[in-house]
């Protein structure tokens, strides 16, 4: 008889076998590769369309529910709360300018995906942008409590912050906004990584091409139900409204549920890769990947130590994910080029940084051939 532990391990023997990246790749805070089952999934699909058939249609957008339904497991949402959209960008700015007034605390050093929809927004006179710290700012639940007002109806940040790999605390944020605002959450650089409980979000959304690996072109659009209720469906389409297949010239109303967000049919084909991926990660749980992700960058991080390349992300386990900054002073675009040049991929990131980021899949070895082609640059 198999062991549960002898079933867990073959169950992630069998996950990491499925993808075949390149060993020097440690770059997933950029890009994920998808695994073997995702693209064979999407030729599947791009069959089943060649084919023409009559009844293939069903399948094809059968993937949406799919990926619904697999996405809600993993992040605590009822599925009739999730929906999807076509990127992390896209549903960022579906959300910004539902909130039809007040003001939105944003960080000024956040990705720009999570600062452009509030500007516009605000720009176009529906909720304003306060921005607070900048680059480099960790929104911790006292740098969040200090910067709201009374005016304040929404805070939105990241989950893993994508220059440092600061793990947001949403919890603690959200004990300090308070019930009455929404927590507006970019999940993209954690999801299917990190073991978070989302559901202090009003709003999570995450796309599926870095962590998730699963690809461009679709991201998961979840919310509570506050976030359900104040998030008018303003920029949605067709597709998003009851009887969509009634071309009678009226405007129909909402669909219920986060579908109500939909603007457009999705491309099958992204659809089918992000509900494959997050079928790949539930077959080991994200609290398997997650251990395996902080070895390696408990691995990284200390060889990078031991030849005198200092750590700028955070380095207890609670406050990271799988990203790693390397402080190279000055010389980052050389160290950059050398790590290319050994087949090591990386994000330069500005005069001074080099970032890194693990998962699972990643080779051991590579963290000590990485280091070694920096040592000589510090």
């Amino acid at each position: 008889m198999t062991s549960p532990a002898q079933h867990d391990d073959d169950a992630f023997a069998s996950y990491r076998a499925s993808f075949t990246e390149a060993r020097g790749f440690l770059n997933f805070a950029s890009y994920g590769p998808p695994s073997r089952a995702v693209r064979e999934r999407v030729a599947h699909l791009m069959e089943l369309a060649g084919d023409g058939g009559p009844r293939i249609g069903g399948t094809l957008y059968g993937e949406d529910l799919r990926a619904r339904e697999s996405f809600a497991r993993l992040s605590g949402y009822p599925v009739e709360n999730v929906g999807l959209t076509g990127s992390t960008s896209l549903g960022l700015f579906q959300v910004a300018f539902g909130l039809t007034g007040g003001s939105v605390l944003v960080s000024a050093g956040e990705f720009p995906a999570n600062t452009y929809p509030w500007l516009r927004t605000s720009a176009a006179g529906r909720a304003r942008v306060e921005l607070t710290g900048g680059p480099g700012t960790r929104m911790t639940p006292d740098v969040v409590a200090r910067a709201l007002t009374a005016d304040t109806v929404a805070v939105s940040v990241s989950a893993v912050d994508f220059r440092t790999g600061y793990r947001a605390d949403l919890a603690g944020i959200r004990a300090v906004i308070g019930p009455d605002r929404l927590l507006v959450v970019d999940g993209i650089q954690a999801f299917g990584v990190a073991d978070l409980d989302w559901t202090p979000a009003d709003v999570l959304v995450a796309g599926a091409q870095k962590w998730v690996r699963a690809g461009w072109g679709v991201a998961a659009l979840a919310l509570s139900p506050q976030g359900m209720e104040r998030i008018e469906p303003l920029l949605t389409g067709w597709t998003g409204v009851t009887e969509s297949g009634r071309y009678d010239g009226a405007e129909h109303p909402p669909l219920p549920g986060a579908r109500r967000f939909s603007v457009s049919n999705l491309s099958p084909y992204a659809t089918g890769a992000f509900a494959e991926a997050l079928a790949l990660i539930e077959t080991v749980g994200v609290r398997a990947i997650e251990g395996a992700v902080a070895a390696h960058a408990q691995a990284l991080m200390g060889q990078l130590d031991a030849v005198g390349v200092p750590v700028l992300s955070p380095q207890d386990p609670s406050d990271a994910a799988g990203i790693v900054v390397a402080g190279i002073p000055g010389r980052a675009a050389e160290a950059h080029a050398a790590l290319a040049a050994a087949d090591v991929t990386a994000t330069l990131h500005g005069e001074d940084r080099i970032r890194f980021s693990v998962h699972a899949t990643t080779r051991s070895e590579v963290s000590g051939e990485a280091a070694a082609v920096l040592a000589p640059f510090v």
